[in-house]
């Protein structure tokens, strides 16, 4: 699949199931919808964590290039860039680092494994997308 027919295949609303483990131990979940509209993607859902539960979201942008896919944060600084079957990608965010890896094998179910280190931030997350009936 190339990037173009990705980002096309993407279009719509996602179920959207995050679990993030700390390395202290404290866990948290986020469980709500993603929605792609053109390159614009909005997560909205609740965060659950210490025994609270907030209302997040958060916007990102996607563009196909003819290799991957570019995913910008919403002011448009570049967040990190996607092979086009998947795999892993790479952001450093001074002092911290940021691997992703993008599992499309599933589709249409498909998910993304973070690990986040440095002396910031220390935790591994699971990020799990499934279609919403259309």
């Amino acid at each position: 699949m190339t990037p173009a027919d990705r980002l096309a295949a993407l279009q719509g609303t996602w179920r959207t199931l995050r679990v993030i483990r700390h390395a202290d131990g404290a866990r948290a979940r986020f469980a709500g919808e993603t929605r792609w509209d053109g390159g614009r993607c909005v997560e909205t859902g609740t965060l659950s964590q210490r025994g609270h539960d907030l209302q997040a979201s958060r916007t990102t942008h996607w563009q196909a290039t003819p290799t991957e896919l570019r995913v910008s944060f919403a002011d448009g600084r570049l967040f990190h860039e996607v092979p086009s079957g998947g795999g892993t990608a790479h952001h450093d965010c001074p002092p911290d680092t940021y691997i992703l890896h993008y599992d499309f094998s599933a589709w249409p179910r498909w998910s993304i494994r973070w690990r986040v280190t440095g002396p910031r931030k220390d935790y591994r997350a699971l990020t799990r997308y499934g279609p919403v009936s259309r």
